[in-house]
């Protein structure tokens, strides 16, 4: 049954997350770096298009309201989340910009942009991480196996070892959930 076989295929490529030692080095140092930035009084920003930007504004809620227990909130916006912002830039400029203006508006050094885009070439999520970069900002990028252009413009890079994007989608929220957990547990240790 078709069934059976997506769940394989889900654990498959989670076991592939796993022993890939990269990737557990990557996340502590995300972690590390998200760590850095709150303890600094920087915030995070998140972007995505479609379901990653839902995922974006789901690890953003993780962290500004809480993730496993009562705690001060923490500064983290997902970037769409601004109807009257997004419609404006998009009609006035393009789509491809709307990410781009709002870093510059928002953004400042030492802060953290997580982008997400399955194929690694959405042209506003680039354009968001070519701004963050300028502005000294540590970018972090969720994208699938073969990355895109997101290769040449985040710190941190997470690819999916993956080209199916609701697999590559469920592997980007268990990331952020794991770095969520871990920056609530370093910064308010009870």
């Amino acid at each position: 049954m078709e069934i059976r076989n997506q769940f394989e295929e889900a654990i498959l490529i989670k076991q592939q997350v796993l022993s890939d030692i990269g990737i557990m080095e990557d996340l502590e140092r995300c972690i590390g770096e998200m760590v850095h930035a709150y303890d600094t009084g920087h915030k995070v920003l998140f972007c995505g298009n479609g379901g990653s930007a839902a995922d974006a504004q789901h690890l953003a809620a993780e962290l500004s309201g809480r993730f496993y227990f009562d705690r001060p909130p923490l500064n983290a916006e997902a970037l769409h989340v601004n109807t009257s912002f997004l419609t404006a830039v998009g009609n006035d400029y393009s789509f491809e910009h709307v990410y781009e203006r709002m870093v510059m508006a928002v953004g400042k050094d030492g802060d953290m942009l997580l982008a997400f885009s399955t194929s690694g070439n959405s042209p506003n999520i680039v354009k968001a991480l070519v701004s963050a970069k300028k502005l000294g900002m540590t970018t972090v990028g969720f994208t699938g196996k073969a990355g895109g252009k997101m290769n040449e413009h985040c710190d941190i890079l997470f690819k999916v070892p993956s080209i199916d994007t609701p697999r590559i989608q469920e592997i980007h929220i268990l990331l952020g959930h794991i770095i969520c957990e871990n920056v609530e547990s370093i910064l308010f240790k009870k």
